[in-house]
């Protein structure tokens, strides 16, 4: 068993969290490893100024297109990566540089498998889950936890002290919060951020109740444990401590941000930019409510979308991006609004700054898994 070597790290304040998946984290089509991992990036995540990484996908997951989102065994890191010794040396050596180590953590939902998943674990429909339709989510086709039993509630309290003392992860980006929190799950959903859109039926307080408990636990048991919650919903107080009646969170991500930006390229042209509407939209957030900001993350880089970068500069990327070719108006104009559309995001889109791997430096190509529809093919699945 490995032995650790440097003390956890208490995250810094100023939060710059670089996201990562380590399959993809090679230039080679294959899967990369945890060893890989620790040897090649981690040296150059320290090298650009980040201080906290965030690993998707540790979970184990039957399904690698899932992207980690379909867990399987919730209380073993993936083995297509290496041995969980590997992951610890990983988390060690981040610490010995002082990185604080993230796990993405998907209690929203549980893989739909039942010989290798948590579905039907007794050979009834709702032992971990509600039964009937409630207990199944319409669009991942997974099953949805049933919080209101203690023995669920248990079982994910001691998955997230299994992360931490096993493996000294110093934080968790909760995924999937808005469909936890809403009996219809944010599907054909909007939210403008009116409070009668809160607790009106449509809450799922069982699951609220869950995400308080596990934020009191993190942050008891662990000082200086940090949580983030993926949430689009805009909840009141959920980055606010529960003694004071919130959901306990220290963070929230602006998912509304990329989303700008994306629309924005897409549908108006450059001296139509209404900077007024882009500084509200990156300062409009809950007051003395923490949040995480980012351009794009893994979401804007997944296949059928486009990257910032690729939406600014497009084929040109491929053929005029070279000292050795001349420098077009088209890349000229994309390298300067794509640093301006970082600087900007990060100085007034929240506490915390993060970007997904690849897209620091503009990475053109989009992320696709091998699977069925592109013949099993890894050239897209590597960063």
């Amino acid at each position: 068993r490995y032995t650790f070597k440097n003390k956890r790290v208490v995250p810094e304040a100023d939060l710059c969290i670089y996201e990562a998946h380590i399959g993809i984290s090679s230039p080679e089509g294959r899967v990369a490893t945890f060893k890989e991992f620790t040897q090649n990036m981690l040296p150059m995540i320290k090298d650009l100024g980040y201080n906290a990484v965030q690993l998707m996908a540790v979970m184990e997951h039957a399904y690698y297109a899932s992207f980690g989102y379909q867990v399987t065994s919730f209380f073993a890191p993936s083995s297509r990566y290496g041995e969980p010794d590997d992951l610890r040396e990983l988390i060690d050596t981040a610490h010995g540089l002082g990185i604080a180590v993230f796990l993405d953590v998907v209690h929203s939902h549980a893989c739909n498998n039942v010989e290798d998943g948590l579905n039907q674990f007794d050979g009834t429909d709702h032992c971990y889950f509600h039964e009937g339709g409630r207990g199944r989510h319409e669009l991942w086709n997974s099953r949805l936890f049933n919080y209101g039993h203690h023995e669920v509630t248990r079982f994910l309290l001691s998955n997230l002290r299994y992360w931490i003392e096993e493996f000294g992860f110093d934080g968790f980006r909760f995924d999937g919060v808005t469909s936890m929190m809403y009996k219809h799950h944010g599907i054909a959903y909007g939210f403008s951020g009116h409070y009668d859109e809160y607790f009106t039926g449509n809450t799922d307080e069982e699951a609220v109740v869950y995400l308080m408990l596990a934020n009191y636990m993190c942050h008891k048991l662990y000082p200086g444990f940090v949580t983030i919650a993926e949430d689009v919903s805009g909840m009141p107080a959920l980055c606010r401590s529960v003694s004071e009646g919130g959901v306990g969170f220290d963070y929230r991500l602006t998912m509304s941000v990329p989303d700008m930006w994306i629309k924005m390229l897409k549908e108006t042209r450059d001296e139509d930019w209404d900077m007024v509407q882009i500084a509200h939209q990156l300062t409009n957030r809950r007051y003395q409510e923490r949040a995480i900001t980012y351009c794009e993350s893994h979401d804007q880089a997944l296949v059928g979308d486009k990257t910032l970068a690729f939406w600014l500069m497009d084929k040109e990327m491929y053929t005029h991006m070279s000292d050795m070719s001349p420098l077009t108006p088209i890349v000229d104009r994309g390298l300067a609004l794509h640093k301006m559309i970082r600087l900007v995001t990060c100085g007034l889109g929240g506490e915390g700054y993060l970007t997904f791997e690849g897209n620091e430096f503009g990475h053109p190509e989009w992320l696709d898994f091998p699977r069925e529809g592109n013949g099993s093919s890894f050239h897209y699945a590597r960063r």
